[in-house]
């Protein structure tokens, strides 16, 4: 079976985590403060925060620009619901705009008509490795005095204009097995804002600035040493694998862009899209359904999957939280949407296997 994603570990990072176990320094210590400074610097930002998962990073995020109870803050339905919920968690309400037909990222024609005097942050996603339109976001946010939390989950090193995600506003990553790095699992929070960076290590730490002195009401989310060196290891390697994805896909829309009914991912001409996913539309055009099209791949060797087949307003959580909303986009994305494998320990002869596959439907 072709994967539709695989970590690659190798000897590096076993070196790495033995050499932190011998240390007898297995949780945050200095191993975490090395990966924050690497990072911060491979994203451009003054500051990185290393915490145990990509949600906690956005929940932090949240807390640390003061958001709670009563406030508004506008994202995406087309994601994982990490995103949403972790605003649920702050007791704040997530509004759902609606997303662009070809990028499947929050468009700002939407965000805007979502804005009400409770507004107080946007909260995009940089879908399947593919940047947002930065440019009239940050414009809208401006002109509206919103902050904008970049949920880059799965965009590490994805660039708009030569910036790189998670250096526009507040950036979360995770560094969970299928992203483009790993730590096992593990998330980061990157800014340029000071009085962000202190208030997200302490709300990481149980509102601790010093040991025993608890400031505020905080939460252990943590990142343990053993993480962090195997961040290290990864983030060494990042370019290579984003650059090993870019190739993948432009292989597999170069041999199935032309198939009647099968849409190839767009992408923008202002960005690097490091194809986390590589996600394509399976439309009526095809002749057979996008799930009708996934069986028979099984059946070739081929592992595919669905990101995501319900938006988040559609999820009986929200029904039950009274979220009743047509969101158009969203939902012909999840009805559409297939995810190929695009991996970098994908070989050529995998990349040629899926195409004929495909093909031969």
């Amino acid at each position: 079976m072709i994967p539709i994603a695989k970590p690659i570990i190798d000897e590096d990072e076993i070196s790495a985590v033995t050499a932190v176990l011998r240390s007898g320094i297995i949780a945050q210590g200095r191993k975490v403060e090395e990966f924050e400074g690497a990072f911060a610097e491979f994203i451009g930002t003054k500051y990185a925060v290393a915490v145990n998962s990509g949600t906690a990073a956005l929940h932090i995020a949240l807390l640390a620009h003061g958001i709670g109870e009563g406030d508004e803050v506008i994202t995406s339905p087309f994601t994982f619901i990490a995103t949403a919920n972790s605003i649920l968690f702050t007791g704040a309400k997530p509004v759902f705009a609606d997303i662009e037909e070809e990028t499947f990222n929050i468009a700002p024609d939407s965000v805007t008509e979502k804005i009400t005097p409770r507004t107080k942050a946007i909260m995009l996603v940089h879908l399947y490795g593919q940047p947002c339109d930065m440019k009239r976001i940050m414009r809208i946010a401006q002109e509206h005095g919103l902050i904008v939390i970049e949920d880059a989950c799965q965009a590490h090193g994805a660039e708009y204009e030569g910036e790189k995600v998670g250096s526009f506003g507040t950036g979360c990553f995770s560094f969970y097995p299928t992203k483009n790095i790993t730590t096992g699992e593990g998330g980061m929070i990157t800014t340029d804002d000071k009085h962000i960076a202190e208030k997200a290590r302490m709300i990481r730490s149980h509102g601790q600035r010093e040991r025993y002195l608890h400031e505020i009401l905080g939460y252990n989310y943590r990142m343990t040493d053993i993480a962090a060196a195997i961040g290290l290891c990864q983030l060494g390697k990042l370019e290579d694998f984003n650059n090993k994805r870019i190739r993948n896909a432009k292989f597999l829309t170069g041999r199935l862009s032309g198939i009647k009914g099968l849409l190839p991912p767009h992408v923008r001409p202002n960005v690097k899209h490091v194809f986390h996913q590589y996600t394509v539309r399976i439309t009526q055009d095809f002749g057979i359904s996008r799930d009708e099209l996934r069986a028979k791949l099984v059946d070739e060797g081929i592992a595919t999957e669905i990101y995501y087949p319900r938006p988040i307003h559609k999820q009986p959580l929200y029904q039950d939280l009274g979220y009743n909303e047509h969101l158009p986009n969203s939902e012909k994305a999840a009805r559409e949407v297939l995810s190929l494998p695009v991996h970098p320990s994908l070989t050529k002869e995998d990349l040629e296997n899926v195409v004929r596959a495909i093909q031969g439907i």
